[in-house]
């Protein structure tokens, strides 16, 4: 069994993913963000820097101040909009395996989305609608064209229930989304919405026949072995999550029992999946997702989620129209590709991953956060630099990277 173990690690070496990525033995976040940790403003903080199998982890400060508890990478978190992705990579799965086409028509799914009205004006509380000319795609609700509002109104957190950790079903949110008017035609502007993501799970329901969170955690979430992500953590989870605070200028950071947006309990009967921003996760569990996207489609376990080629052209690259900014698959992403460019997504409360294919490069930021200032911003960008800069001795990697297909 040893033996076994071995030729496996030597494998996964050989084929370019090390089964563990090396320390860097650099401290450059730590020294970066201990100053701000000393002063209180910012409580506590993962950050996480990659590079062709080098990795700085940096865990400061504290999950829960009043505690006292270290924040750890097992901690749980709600990262909000950094579930878009994957949504995106559930449609992307389809597309790869020809159930879906992106320029397909939303209605050919979702029937109720065959007419949708544009407002065009409203005065004294009476709107104008226009019936919309542009057929609604697939790729539109993806990338954040399709004319939605950020939420539906049953979602606009001010109400017990609304919200990303509350709501309604997703085939409720793409219903009230479709007898709602939409803010421009289709295709043309962009509007940032949630309800977008939603309804492109929605699809997914449909063309898979399962619910879309089921489908997830089979195809992507169970496949990496991310085992702490789910729309409905454990009290056992809550027990050790990531508390939330707000920035206060020049001052200790507040504590903040919950958000209109994201209300307690997290784990009970309101609670209904979002893809627009709904998922729990922990900094472990994030880097196996991000690192399969770094990969062109391979976890470091070496379990290949997508191909090369449908990372490369529908996630790492925008689907936009030319002019509208980039965006891909529920991921913010360049116009267009190259060796500098770099495609992820944040979150509401401070999270964020980006990662850079071509360089075997990734970025990650865990907090729980609203508000600001946050001036510790420039001093992790500067670190990062710092470490992307600093000179690695991978000619043994190299030496082997690509004998094994």
């Amino acid at each position: 069994m040893k033996l076994k173990s071995m030729f496996l690690t030597m494998a996964l070496a050989f084929a370019g993913f090390a089964a563990e990525p090396v320390c860097s033995g650099t401290h450059f976040a730590a020294d970066a963000l201990k100053p701000y940790v000393e002063s209180g403003e910012l409580p506590g903080a993962i950050s996480v820097f990659y590079q062709n199998g080098k990795q700085e982890v940096a865990c400061v400060g504290y999950a829960d101040v009043a505690a006292k508890r270290p924040i750890k990478m097992d901690d749980p978190y709600m990262q909000c909009s950094q579930t878009k992705g994957f949504c995106g990579v559930t449609i992307a799965i389809l597309v790869e395996e020809g159930k879906l086409n992106l320029d397909d028509p939303v209605s050919k799914y979702l029937p109720e989305f065959g007419t949708l009205w544009v407002k065009t004006s409203e005065k004294d509380g009476v709107r104008t609608l226009t019936k919309a000319k542009n057929v609604l795609t697939v790729r539109m609700v993806l990338n954040h064209t399709g004319g939605f509002p950020f939420e539906i109104p049953a979602k606009q957190g001010n109400i017990k229930g609304g919200g990303w950790s509350g709501g309604a079903p997703l085939r409720q949110t793409a219903a009230i989304a479709a007898a709602c008017p939409i803010l421009f035609e289709p295709g043309t502007k962009v509007q940032y919405s949630n309800t977008g993501i939603d309804i492109g799970a929605a699809v997914v329901e449909v063309v898979t026949g399962e619910k879309w969170e089921n489908f997830l955690k089979k195809r992507v979430l169970d496949p990496l072995g991310m085992k702490d992500s789910w729309f409905w953590p454990t009290d056992a989870q809550l027990a050790h999550q990531v508390e939330m605070y707000t920035c206060q200028k020049d001052a200790p950071a507040k504590y903040q029992r919950e958000a209109s947006m994201q209300q307690r309990p997290y784990n009970d009967g309101h609670v209904f999946p979002s893809a627009g921003a709904g998922l729990w996760t922990t900094a472990n569990d994030q880097l196996k997702f991000y690192k399969m996207l770094m990969n062109l489609g391979v976890g470091e376990n070496g379990v290949r989620i997508l191909k090369e080629e449908t990372v490369k052209s529908i996630l790492a690259v925008s689907t936009r129209p030319k002019g509208l900014g980039g965006y891909s698959l529920g991921l913010s992403a360049p116009e267009e590709d190259g060796e500098d460019a770099w495609f992820g997504h944040g979150g509401a409360w401070g999270t964020n991953c980006m990662v850079n294919w071509h360089k075997k490069q990734l970025k990650l930021w865990a907090v729980q956060l609203t508000g600001g200032p946050r001036p510790w911003d420039v001093a992790r960008a500067k670190a990062a630099d710092q470490f992307f800069k600093t000179t690695l001795d991978t000619s043994a990697e190299k030496a082997y990277t690509g004998r094994v297909k």
